[in-house]
């Protein structure tokens, strides 16, 4: 595909620890970004790290992006150790699924606020430093659930509805100053999930049990085409399935 390099560009990657969000970061180092994650531990931060190379051109810390302050914090060492900041990758998230009568208050808040409230709040940090710097790149890792409900999703398929639905309205806001925004929504990922700070149900590293499922370096391929896309064009929406899910003919 055509367009953009990512060469010197300065990408933050929510989530970016294990699973779709370290895939991303990946590739986007390879790229020749410079790429910045964050993640909820000490110690799966410090994994990623070690894992993502060459380590001068990536840095981690840990931050919960539902929290205002984390999130202002990260933003501001980001820019401290780069720079810049070019491209925001909205990758963290959670998944609990039950039902609305067993979901508890608390569940409720942490889904929303991980998975909705957070995207928030890395825009709201980051918008103005594209504003600044003439535009920037928006990618919203988002789900298929956010436009099929299912039983036991309440809290999730909520999250995901309204994610899609801020995406939208952003990339109208700002479509005019430079910034575009993309919505990429998988299906089926082979990632861990549920109750932890991924973006699929499934867990990782089951082989050929999930040979089916996407895989998140797949996800990847599909962020980094994304923002290689002329300036000119905005994918604004991207849906992602497995080829061939079990069952199926």
């Amino acid at each position: 595909m055509s367009g953009k390099n990512l060469q010197s560009k300065v990408a933050v990657v929510t989530g970016g620890t294990r699973g779709i969000g370290r895939a991303i970061a990946a590739r986007l180092l390879a790229e020749g970004a410079q790429v910045a994650i964050c993640g909820m531990r000490q110690n799966s931060v410090d994994g990623a790290l070690d894992l993502l190379s060459p380590r001068d051109a990536v840095f981690g810390m840990v931050a919960d992006v539902s929290k205002l302050e984390d999130v202002r914090s990260f933003v501001g060492a980001v820019q401290k150790r780069f720079g810049a900041i070019h491209i925001l990758v909205n990758n963290a998230g959670a998944g609990l699924f039950r039902s609305v009568a067993e979901l508890t208050p608390e569940e409720w808040q942490r889904t929303i606020g991980l998975n909705l409230t957070g995207v928030y709040y890395c825009c709201h940090e980051i918008l103005p430093i594209f504003r600044q710097g003439g535009g920037g790149d928006v990618v919203n890792i988002s789900s298929l659930a956010g436009k099929n409900a299912f039983a036991g999703g309440a809290a999730y398929n909520a999250s995901k509805f309204g994610l899609n639905g801020f995406s939208e309205a952003m990339m109208l806001d700002y479509r005019n100053a430079g910034v575009r925004v993309s919505t990429i929504m998988p299906g089926s990922v082979d990632t861990e999930f549920g109750g932890g700070h991924s973006t699929s149900p499934e867990r990782e590293g089951n082989s050929d049990k999930n040979a089916w499922k996407i895989a998140p370096e797949d996800i990847a391929d599909i962020v980094v085409n994304v923002l290689r896309m002329p300036r000119r064009t905005t994918v604004s929406a991207v849906e992602v399935r497995p080829s061939r899910p079990p069952g199926k003919a």
